[in-house]
């Protein structure tokens, strides 16, 4: 900018300063200004000789001219001028409807209010189960539910739902996997410690080492070598540590509070019920349009509980039947007495029902067994072993006599109102020793009327002894063992005692086999089983 320049914009910029903030007379409309700009406080100000702002005069407020010329309004269109002022319209508002209240309510009396009181946190939601479903289901595998071919057998469609095809050999795994994904990073670092020798130790060896948990097992010295090897091959530490499991559960507990290890066992706990429920959500999406599910009372009824949590919320129409031993009929005794009983005063088979033994019944698992299950079925240790016998025969499995409770209910005829019905039946285990197995289905085989044992006399004359040969050659059966006895107290001098063991194909034989050596042998006597 030049000097010229700068000498008119410094006199521009004066003029404006002394208009804006220098007294002056009211302005006359032949002068050069801008009166819609002008700012109200020099309006305002006091009054000036000739200014057309009138003041207060007995009582009469003056009018005060508008601050805006009326020149200018023209721009803006719906105004109209008058005498030189603005000609305000007179704008009517119209209120809204009246709106009619409602009558006040009817006055009652304090004692006419009652507190209703809020429902009870539930113990185990669906929310729990879905959870776990959605956590576990990358590393829990489907497991099947089949069709069985004992259905035309017993008149109703039969559903196996086989969850003893899980690594560890046992439904547990479920419940275990989302309890340990629930521990907070401080547990696991430390490590987890279980102390007895069941089928929960087992899911937690194996899945604390897949988790990258430290885990240590201390048994006791009557575990079984096998049994000992399995844990060291899942990876678990193994310790060999007293004489029973009350031995090894103390010293365990001893360890965990010495070097901040979590001590794990089964209980009742949300997550491990949660896991376990994951079945009933898989039955309910395997199985369409199902009308009862047969549950065996295994991981301490919490299988049975938390199945049924998920049946009856999906639908509440489906039967749910828990099964339990005859011989510890906990859950049945329970529900009589209306109250989880402590101390159950039975001598079950400790080597058949080791896990449901060793454990009393929860409160938060009998409080939901009470309201979610429609029927307990007790089942005898014979019907539990020969379903076990039909398992291997027909469906090729081997399981062990909790996971065979749920046909054996069947099996017994104990279920007749499921003819006709879609029912589905889980198989929750199939842990069991090989020894163990291999008496089981031996007494399961007699039980069953397939092997029987006799004794007879015969003479000393040849021939007598091959002739019992050929009766039982011709009938088709086969001869398991026999003993020829010559020397007897309670036999005749001049004959001989035999005894035979024999196995037939069913019960139709079986009953054959005994008419005609019945009628050949009169003095022949039937062992008992």
């Amino acid at each position: 900018m030049n000097f010229a320049a700068q000498i008119f914009y410094s006199r521009y910029l004066s003029e404006r300063l002394e208009r804006l903030f220098s007294p002056r007379p009211a302005i006359k409309d032949s002068e050069d200004h801008d009166p819609f700009w002008e700012r109200e406080e020099l309006r305002l100000g006091p009054s000036q000789p000739g200014s057309s702002y009138k003041s207060v005069c007995n009582g009469t407020m003056g009018r005060r001219p508008t601050l805006i010329e009326p020149e200018r309004l023209k721009d803006f269109g719906e105004e109209e001028l008058l005498n030189g002022d603005v000609k305000f319209h007179e704008t009517k508002v119209v209120a809204a409807p009246e709106v009619k209240l409602m009558d006040p309510p009817k006055t009652r009396r304090v004692s006419e209010f009652r507190i209703i009181p809020r429902p009870p946190v539930q113990y185990l939601r669906f929310e729990d189960i879905s959870a776990a479903a959605f956590r576990i289901q990358s590393v829990i595998q489907k497991t099947p539910c089949t069709y069985s071919r004992l259905s035309k057998q017993y008149g109703m469609e039969i559903f196996l739902k086989k969850e003893h095809l899980h690594y560890t050999g046992s439904v547990k795994e479920r419940g275990v996997l989302y309890l340990l994904t629930c521990l907070t990073q401080e547990q696991q670092r430390k490590g987890v410690i279980v102390a007895t020798d069941c089928n929960f130790s087992m899911a937690v060896a194996h899945h604390a080492v897949e988790l990258k948990i430290p885990v240590f097992a201390i048994m006791p010295s009557s575990c079984s070598s096998p049994r000992l090897r399995t844990y060291r091959d899942y990876g678990a530490m193994v310790i060999s540590y007293g004489g029973t499991s009350h031995d090894s559960q103390n010293h365990a507990r001893h360890l965990a509070k010495e070097n901040g290890y979590l001590y794990l066992e089964e209980d009742e706990s949300a997550a491990y019920l949660a896991g376990l429920g994951t079945v009933g959500m898989e039955i309910f999406e395997q199985v369409p349009k199902v009308d009862a599910v047969i549950v065996p009372a295994a991981g301490q009824y919490g299988l049975l509980a938390s199945t049924a949590a998920a049946i009856k919320h999906l639908k509440s129409q489906i039967l749910v039947v828990g099964i339990e031993p005859e011989d510890f009929p906990l859950l049945l005794q329970s529900m009589k007495t209306d109250g989880p009983i402590k101390n159950m005063h039975s001598n079950p088979n400790k080597k058949l029902y080791g896990d449901l033994t060793e454990h009393s019944l929860g409160a938060n698992t009998f409080h939901l067994a009470k309201k979610l299950i429609d029927k307990v079925i007790p089942v005898s240790e014979e019907d539990s072993l020969v379903a076990m016998l039909r398992f291997q025969e027909v469906e090729h499995s081997t399981v062990d006599t909790v996971g065979a409770m749920g046909l054996a209910a069947i099996l017994a005829g104990q279920l007749p109102e499921l003819r006709g019905k879609r029912v589905v039946v889980v198989v929750s285990s199939a842990n069991m020793e090989p020894d163990l197995m291999r008496q089981c289905v031996d007494r399961a085989l007699v039980l069953d009327d397939r092997v029987s044992k006799f004794s007879v006399q015969l003479g000393e004359w040849p021939g007598d002894m091959a002739k019992l040969l050929d009766v039982l050659s011709r009938e088709d059966v086969r001869l398991l063992d026999v003993c020829h006895r010559r020397h007897s107290d309670k036999s005749d001098v001049f004959k001989a005692k035999v005894e035979c063991v024999v196995e037939t194909r069913d019960k139709t034989q079986s009953a054959r086999l005994r008419k005609t050596l019945n009628e050949r042998y009169p003095s022949i006597c039937w062992l008992d089983r």
